[in-house]
């Protein structure tokens, strides 16, 4: 019997991936999105796609009526910055809508979700690699939230039995290896997709944030994942669930350090472009390195980063982004 997945947020960046990677698996997937993120060019003919928000609880029970085996919940704001200066309307986004999912959910017997969570629910490294045990103390509104949906997730085990994994994500970069998902992020603030953009004339400069942190070159030091080995986790962590009946919460990181200039300098060589940067000042709530530890997504999920290597992140997004150049 094909299982039948909903997944919330499926024409977003990681959203459109997922789905992507649950339709080589054979799945039938319906797409749920309200394209405030997401967009249409990240659809697939194959998956059946309902226009509506989260926040539009009639949609969610309307949509969820129709039956599902499992839903993938990537439908969250997610612009730290921002949320520092609009809480109530992260508060409204990410939490209510995600107590509406779990109502509706729970209304039609649907017992297997995945949750895009966050790297951002640690906070300031105590050590590193940061494994599951690390202490939890975000420092921003929106890493407050995430991990208070994991923590909703957990009474909803607890009271009504529904299974959850809690994918917490480090920094997801580059695009699909076979070109099929073309669509670009709007408004990116991660790395990588704001490198493409000055790359391709989109954007004047690159600002980094402070040169004199305590890496081999002083700028910061983060933990990228490619999209693809990003994607597959979830496929990899529904079906665990269904197999043992029980919970997960995992770190997904590559495990290695890439630092603004080593991503910038990496990015000049394969496109070929200038990519003209200015060091600024440092931004509050940065920190100098962040690093994962994947070992425990290794050993439950039997998961691995196969595509997380800095050229093949690079070389996949600049296949996207070069057609759009401006001279």
């Amino acid at each position: 019997m094909v299982m039948k997945i909903l997944v919330i947020g499926g024409a977003g960046y990681i959203g459109s991936h997922v789905v992507r990677t649950l339709l080589d698996k054979g799945y039938a997937v319906t797409v749920f999105d309200n394209l405030s993120g997401g967009c249409k060019e990240n659809l697939f003919d194959e998956a059946g796609f309902v226009e509506a928000d989260i926040l539009n609880f009639p949609y969610l029970f309307k949509t969820m009526k129709d039956g599902f085996d499992g839903i993938i919940h990537l439908a969250a704001l997610k612009a730290a910055g921002e949320s520092m200066v609009e809480p109530e309307k992260y508060a409204i986004n990410n939490i209510t809508g995600t107590i509406n999912i779990l109502c509706a959910a729970w209304e039609f017997g649907i017992k297997r979700i995945i949750f895009s969570s966050s790297a951002a629910i640690y906070g300031e490294p105590q050590y590193q690699p940061i494994d599951e045990e690390h202490p939890t103390n975000p420092e921003n509104f929106y890493g407050f939230t995430k991990l208070e949906i994991e923590k909703m997730l957990q009474w909803f085990d607890r009271l009504r039995g529904i299974k959850f994994s809690a994918l917490r994500y480090f920094n997801a970069a580059g695009y699909d290896l076979k070109g099929r998902v073309r669509g670009l992020e709007k408004n990116p603030e991660n790395l990588l997709p704001v490198v493409m953009e000055v790359a391709c004339g989109m954007r004047e400069k690159l600002l980094i944030f402070g040169d004199d942190y305590d890496t081999r070159d002083g700028t910061g030091l983060r933990d990228y994942i490619h999209v693809e080995d990003l994607a597959e986790a979830h496929v990899l962590a529904l079906e665990h669930i269904y197999k043992t009946d029980e919970s997960l919460i995992v770190n997904l990181g590559s495990e290695n350090g890439v630092t603004v200039k080593e991503m910038v300098e990496k990015a000049r060589k394969i496109t070929g472009r200038k990519i003209p940067v200015e060091v600024v000042g440092r931004r509050e709530g940065d920190t100098a390195s962040v690093l994962a530890s994947s070992e425990y997504a290794k050993k439950i999920l039997g998961w691995k980063p196969r595509h997380s290597d800095i050229d093949t992140m690079i070389a996949s997004s600049w296949e996207v982004y070069k057609d759009k150049i401006k001279e």
